[in-house]
């Protein structure tokens, strides 16, 4: 047998001296399209490393004509043939196959026809939908993405902290958690002795790691039990939860900008097929959008300035679904698109909330009404980042969580007993940030297996 080869491979060489040295190959994957016109027939194979397929091309003399032209979508082959170089051509080579074996057939239930498939029908087979072009896009791009993060964040000496996923507190105070239990006995508690829930957030238990390596991350699974049916709401998605010691709430923010720049960046240089794609079948301001943030400095606005700024919206004519715009509100995604995208024209941090609207660990400012936290809007989404400096003054935090009745966490107020500093941190819902970048719509579109409420098939 020839070597085999990955498509991805024989892209990769396209223009070196090694590829015209190349005269057969074997390639091994699954069939996406197979069109025969009696004498010749072509086939559009796919084997993962690629987000192009490789042109196969069978005539009526080979020996293995009766198995080619009698394939179906979705089958899994192997095949050798003499690779062609065709530049002038759509496709820059092609494969004249000499040889076939079938290595996995598909009958004709095979969902996956050369025809339209509708976002919704997919979801139901999300076993089977990577075959398909958007879905094939959508996950190599999350792969890209998944290690631009990691890289931004080891480039610039943060440490990577592994945190639990059954914990005894809820993080942000909310209560909507997932209670975990056994079913090995009568007392649901009895396994740790106490009530225990699946994390809603890593910060907790990644900040006194912040506090002995100075900058850590986190990047985790995280569980919200809310019956939120909408587009941007999973019960189980990817979180990265960078902490910084001796970092203000300025630090943050630009740690924040450089993260998502590098993001960015990395996805237009190394996902240059699946990006055309998005911009052009899914999203087609896409890149000029991305290509905006990329190239904006993030402006800064207070809370304060944002409620002013949309009464006046108000007064001036513009309708929300809720136009009744006052101080304290916790701000809805019409309000952020419409700072971000009508009166900024690009990213914004909105800083300064409410302290009555953030979690009780933001860092009380001086006027007392206010927190240090900050949200980044872009164009296109709204809120995509949440940070703030943390509250570092133990008596402070004491009175809020007192105040809260949050009673189950002396261990976290340990860290401003011993050595605490000021410090400051965000949470970046990965799964949001996909659908930013690849235009997709639905959370559930960006996800290999979505858990939402009263629903769950895998």
């Amino acid at each position: 047998m020839e070597r085999i080869y990955d498509i991805g491979q024989l892209f990769d060489l396209l223009g070196s001296e090694e590829i015209k040295s190349i005269k057969k190959v074997t390639l091994q994957g699954w069939v996406r399209t197979n069109r025969n016109s009696g004498n010749i027939g072509f086939i559009e194979l796919n084997d993962g490393t690629s987000f192009k397929n490789a042109q196969l091309v069978y005539s009526s003399d080979v020996d293995c004509y009766e198995l080619l032209s009698s394939l179906r979508s979705g089958c899994a082959i192997t095949v050798t043939g003499e690779l062609v170089l065709t530049p002038e051509m759509k496709q820059p080579f092609e494969i004249r196959v000499t040889d076939a074996i079938l290595e996995g057939g598909a009958n004709e239930s095979y969902p996956l026809q050369k025809k339209y498939h509708s976002y919704e029908f997919l979801r139901d087979i999300a076993h089977l939908r990577v075959r398909t072009n958007t879905f094939n896009a959508v996950f190599r791009v999350r792969n890209v993405l998944t290690m631009a993060l990691h890289e931004y964040f080891q480039d610039n000496g943060f440490m990577y902290v592994h945190t639990p996923i059954i914990t005894t507190n809820d993080g942000e105070g909310a209560g909507n958690v997932f209670d975990v239990v056994t079913h090995d006995s009568d007392d649901e508690n009895s396994f740790y002795g106490q009530r225990v829930n699946l994390t809603v957030t890593g910060q907790l238990h990644v900040e006194p790691f912040a506090l002995a390596f100075k900058r850590v991350y986190t990047f985790a699974p995280a569980f919200r039990a809310e019956h939120s049916n909408t587009v941007r709401h999973s019960s189980e998605f990817w979180m990265i939860e960078p902490e910084m010691a001796f970092c203000d709430l300025n630090g943050n923010m630009d740690i924040i900008e450089g993260c998502i720049k590098h993001s960015i960046k990395t996805v237009l240089e190394k996902c240059g097929p699946e990006m055309e794609f998005f911009n052009t079948q899914v999203d087609k301001g896409l890149k000029d959008r991305l290509n905006n943030v990329l190239n904006s400095e993030f402006k800064k606005m207070t809370y304060t300035e944002a409620i002013n700024l949309l009464q006046e919206a108000v007064k001036s004519g513009h309708k929300f679904d809720n136009s009744d715009i006052k101080w304290g509100m916790d701000l809805q995604s019409e309000h952020e698109r419409y700072i971000t995208e009508q009166i900024v024209g690009g990213p914004v941090f909105l800083i300064d909330y409410p302290k009555e609207i953030k979690a009780f660990y933001m860092k009380q400012n001086d006027d007392g009404k206010t927190v240090a936290a900050c949200d980044l809007l872009v164009p296109g989404v709204g809120e995509l980042v949440g940070g703030s400096q943390r509250e570092d003054r133990l008596d402070v935090l004491e009175a809020k969580m007192k105040e809260l009745n949050i009673t189950n966490l002396d261990w976290y107020l340990d860290t401003r007993r011993y050595g605490g500093c000021y410090h400051s941190g965000f949470g970046l819902g990965f799964d949001r940030l996909l659908m930013y970048v690849t235009g997709m719509q639905n959370i559930r579109d960006v996800q290999p297996y979505p858990r939402t409420s009263n629903n769950i098939k895998y």
